[in-house]
């Protein structure tokens, strides 16, 4: 269960991110309390206005709030959230997670926050297999990120192989026994 936990979904411009919505849901069904901040490419493969409904919360996009001017403050994203989870994360994200680029409001949000990080990548075979994303990976893994692996099957490519984002139900198995190990760590006497 996630009871009470405050989980960051940020959402980047993939087609998995389709599944950000069952996603969403299902961190709900457990508890838990989502929030989410997309790229601005993410907003070409599902709407705010859908994530919002789900979360019950505004979804960030950008800076700033083209309605009415409001600062939208990575710093108090990051200082909110108990996990932040991007999923799906693509391998430009990556990329610019690991080397510290922060040119949108979800990158800038990564590099505020206090809290563990979760990634779940996405994206084709040959990519994933990249060596220049496999040294982003052990990059992110050494500043204490943990990663969903992607799994096998049928790419948007049409392409065959590793690279699909976890389905939403494993991800959220994976943040659940996350947080309980965090738990079971801090029970521990020694």
């Amino acid at each position: 269960m996630l009871q009470g936990k405050k989980i960051l979904l940020g959402i980047t411009g993939s087609i998995a991110a389709y599944k950000a919505a069952t996603l969403t849901r299902l961190l709900i069904k457990q508890g838990a309390d989502v929030k989410i901040v997309m790229t601005p490419l993410a907003k070409e493969f599902i709407t705010p206005v859908t994530l919002a409904t789900l979360s019950k919360h505004t979804v960030l996009c950008d800076f700033f709030s083209y309605d009415d001017g409001a600062w939208n403050s990575h710093i108090e994203l990051g200082l909110w959230a108990d996990a932040f989870l991007v999923a799906p994360c693509t391998a430009n994200t990556m990329a610019k997670m690991a080397h510290g680029i922060a040119d949108n409001l979800l990158l800038t949000s990564y590099l505020s926050v206090r809290c563990p990080v979760i990634i779940a990548p996405a994206m084709d075979m040959d990519m994933y297999q990249h060596p220049a994303t496999q040294k982003n990976i052990q990059i992110l893994q050494s500043f204490g990120n943990s990663f969903v692996e992607p799994t096998e099957g049928e790419l948007a490519s049409g392409l065959l192989g590793k690279g699909r984002m976890a389905e939403p139900e494993h991800i959220v198995t994976y943040v659940t026994n996350f947080f309980d190990q965090q738990s079971n760590v801090k029970k521990k006497k020694f």
